[in-house]
């Protein structure tokens, strides 16, 4: 569906630096069908340009005239001035997909032509690895078509869903934030095999590789994690030992309590974004 779409980036951080290296490497399109800009970084774009091949341009009016794909991937607290420098360039069947997280699809058709089609995802940091979890929503208008081709685009970064857009902040609280709590996790077991005895390069090592090798069996096996976990459980074994330790503590108390903070938090910073005014 890719093949034949030219898609224009507005915003040239990380996250669209991942879903352009992905669409590439995946051949679902080729550089010349890629467009790329932002609010002021030309040594960004000139990097984008002589590394992927793409097309870069400091004329927003310009990719918004060419692309019929927009991917608003500028930080969130940009975009009502994006908005209101290319909404009213923008024509009816065009679909924008949105990156930025916490920017709702009816704050963004608010600041586009009517007619244009809005769909909103959110990746995470996996995606500059191209194994990120994301989710997406289509807004009012979207059609089927629309969205497959949304899809298209994040799959080329990671797995992808499709949730109401009311779910957005928890998935944020749990895909989006997830990646740093299990940084953390990292961080504490390498802690535990230093305190243990262990060099930090091979308690490191071993922290990286334990996480990798369960979320593969995961994947793999398709089991029930708790299934996973009481496999590995012997009765009066390590592992329980251990995970005694962790219930005692407040373990999942703890990542719950986390993941719920973290979607207010997403609640909270989207409430306090200012709307672009209407077209």
């Amino acid at each position: 569906m890719l093949r034949d779409v030219v898609i224009g980036f507005l915003g040239a951080g990380s996250m669209a630096e991942a879903l352009l290296q992905g669409l590439i490497t995946a051949g679902l399109t080729t550089p010349e069908r890629l467009w790329v800009t932002n609010r002021s970084n030309r040594d960004r774009l000139a990097r984008l340009a002589k590394g992927l091949g793409v097309h870069t341009t400091s004329d927003k009016a310009e990719i918004v005239g060419v692309a019929e794909l927009l991917v608003v991937a500028c930080k969130p607290k940009d975009v009502p001035a994006l908005l209101g420098e290319v909404g009213g360039l923008t024509r009816p069947g065009q679909v924008v997909l949105s990156v930025a997280a916490g920017v709702s699809t009816a704050t963004l058709a608010a600041g586009l032509r009517a007619g244009v089609q809005v769909v909103r995802a959110m990746p995470n940091t996996s995606s500059l690895v191209r194994q990120s979890a994301t989710a997406v929503s289509a807004g009012t208008g979207a059609t089927a078509e629309a969205l497959a081709l949304c899809h298209e685009v994040l799959e080329a970064v990671g797995k992808v869903v499709e949730v109401p857009e009311s779910m957005l902040d928890a998935v944020t609280g749990l895909s989006g934030s997830g990646p740093a709590y299990v940084y953390a996790m990292v961080e504490a077991l390498t802690e535990a095999g230093v305190a243990a005895g262990l060099p930090e390069a091979v308690a490191g090592e071993l922290a990286v590789q334990t996480v990798l090798g369960a979320a593969s069996m995961l994947r793999q096996t398709g089991e029930d994690p708790a299934v996973l976990r009481q496999r590995v459980t012997s009765p009066g074994g390590t592992t329980m030992a251990g995970l005694q330790v962790l219930q005692d503590r407040g373990f999942h108390q703890a990542i719950v309590g986390a993941v719920a903070r973290a979607a207010e938090r997403s609640r909270e910073l989207g409430g306090a974004r200012p709307s672009p005014v209407a077209r």
